[in-house]
């Protein structure tokens, strides 16, 4: 019988910090469980080959766009001293790319695991930072690491450019619902467009940098002490403070408002912005719901509910 294992990891979610967090203020990141990362391992006969959800065919064939992934399978490969061949890597995957959702990092660990696990090694916290380590930096060139650190540890963490990263205790006694506006995230230009607003006026720019900053050791304080109704008005300040900022969008606000008018304890962008993904806080599964709803309603493409609490992982 020939051998077939499977391996997962799942997304993450950035909590508070999005943009301060590149001027050296906190930013709050957890594990977000309701989208995961399927790999399945097969032997077959011949070379190896990969599949996903736009390719399939030999692993040496793969388009440049996977280099990330296909250069950290064949080193992972080379550390065992084995051969790129007799194997078949599928991903399935409803981490969204570009959402904000961490979809690169959660491939990579997914597909570290499957391999530690096919192989037969043993495989640490360590070894899973390395290699998604190495897949991030062909990707995005200089990751701060923060959504590999996150869904590898499955932890809440505290994360301060520069400084080693911290968990803490997710205590919330709530759920969290995430909807899809369907527009890719343009983090790379909301983050040149910020910087060109602090440097044309600091003193008012550098103020809600400011304030974000001390919304997120806000809102962690109010994570451990379980106070959602806290965190959801931290998580509706701080989307008021980056629509300032200019990293909204019309249909990110219309998502926020529509969560909000379903009943939301809070409700804000997740992520570099100008599209991608917001965040809502519910109190219970089915105001979860009915937040699910209304954000479908109002033009989500898609939506994933999970509850919160580190027991609930």
């Amino acid at each position: 019988m020939k051998k077939s294992i499977s391996a997962f990891s799942v997304g993450k979610i950035i909590l508070m910090g999005e943009h301060s967090v590149v001027y050296g203020r906190p930013a709050l990141s957890i594990p977000f469980p309701a989208a995961r990362v399927k790999t399945s391992i097969n032997e077959i006969e011949g070379k190896a080959r990969f599949s996903c959800y736009f390719y399939e065919g030999r692993l040496e064939d793969a388009p440049e766009k996977l280099l990330g992934i296909t250069s950290m399978i064949e080193k992972i490969l080379e550390s065992f001293n084995e051969r790129p061949e007799n194997i078949e890597i599928i991903i399935e995957s409803t981490v969204p790319q570009e959402r904000g959702m961490g979809s690169s990092a959660a491939v990579s660990v997914s597909v570290i695991r499957a391999l530690y696990k096919y192989y037969g090694r043993e495989i640490s916290l360590e070894d899973q930072i390395k290699w998604s380590d190495f897949s991030e930096k062909w990707i995005h060139g200089n990751p701060s690491g923060l959504d590999a650190a996150t869904i590898v540890g499955n932890k809440s963490l505290y994360f301060i450019k520069g400084k080693a990263f911290k968990s803490f205790d997710n205590k919330l006694d709530a759920y969290l619902v995430v909807g899809d506006s369907g527009l890719l995230g343009q983090t790379r230009e909301a983050v040149t467009d910020v910087r060109k607003l602090v440097d044309k006026n600091p003193e008012k720019y550098m103020a809600l940098i400011d304030e974000l900053g001390s919304l997120a050791d806000q809102a962690k304080i109010n994570i451990e002490a379980n106070r959602p109704k806290e965190l959801g008005a931290n998580m509706l300040k701080a989307h008021k403070l980056l629509r300032q900022l200019t990293v909204s969008n019309d249909s990110l606000d219309s998502l926020v408002e529509a969560a909000l008018e379903a009943g939301a304890w809070g409700a804000k962008l997740t992520g570099g912005g100008r599209g991608g993904s917001m965040i809502a806080l519910c109190k219970d599964e089915k105001q979860a719901k009915e937040v699910s709803l209304a954000l479908k309603e109002k033009g989500a493409i898609e939506t994933w509910i999970a509850r919160l609490g580190e027991d609930n992982d």
